[in-house]
């Protein structure tokens, strides 16, 4: 009967098959990363000395969750999206991309609002948390500016941590495939057992 199993097919599956499982343990190891990053970003918010604005990006990790100020000399442009207030009402935050005095560039969330139209902020320093934007950094401001309501607060629970979930997946998709594959070849063999016959 072994002798009747198709190698190459076996072969084929097996390296599918080892494929997903090394992917699942993969995720696994990012979920323990994920998870070691919100209890150091956790640990950043329990943190309230102040430290200087990032402008390398090799710092940025290690600023995100902790609070800042920053100078915006000029602004070059104002936004306002969809955000949640302290208490948790839904709106609109305001922000705005500016310039410091020595010409970086800063990300400021000004405060949260009812009202999508832009305020009136033209420069000035804040302070506030660090969190990621894109490829830079977003100061939330706290206090907030230009007359706004406090934004919600940043929350390291919020960031993506589905690599457990991922994980599993991997895993049972794994199981599914080595489950087909032992069915498709027991059938085939009945089937030349009863061709013989």
């Amino acid at each position: 009967m072994i002798r009747r199993i198709p190698v190459f097919a076996t072969l084929l599956v097996l390296a599918a098959v080892g494929v997903m499982i090394g992917l699942g343990i993969w995720q696994l190891g990012r979920a323990q990363w994920k998870h070691t990053l919100i209890a150091q970003y956790e640990a950043a918010l329990s943190d309230d000395a102040i430290i200087p604005w990032p402008t390398d990006p090799a710092d940025f990790e290690d600023a995100y969750f902790r609070r800042s100020s920053v100078t915006c000399a000029s602004v070059m442009g104002r936004t306002a999206i969809s955000g949640r207030n302290a208490d948790d009402r839904a709106g609109m935050v305001q922000i705005v991309d500016c310039l410091t005095p020595q010409g970086n560039a800063a990300s400021i969330q000004l405060g949260w609002s009812r009202d999508p139209a832009s305020v009136d902020f033209d420069g000035g320093s804040a302070t506030g948390r660090i969190t990621r934007y894109g490829d830079g950094l977003r100061l939330i401001a706290d206090p907030p500016l230009a007359g706004l309501e406090p934004s919600a607060k940043p929350d390291p629970h919020n960031l993506p941590d589905n690599h457990t979930a991922y994980a599993f997946q991997w895993f049972f998709f794994a199981i599914t495939a080595l489950v087909i594959y032992v069915l498709a070849v027991r059938k085939r063999l009945s089937q030349k057992d009863g061709e013989q016959g």
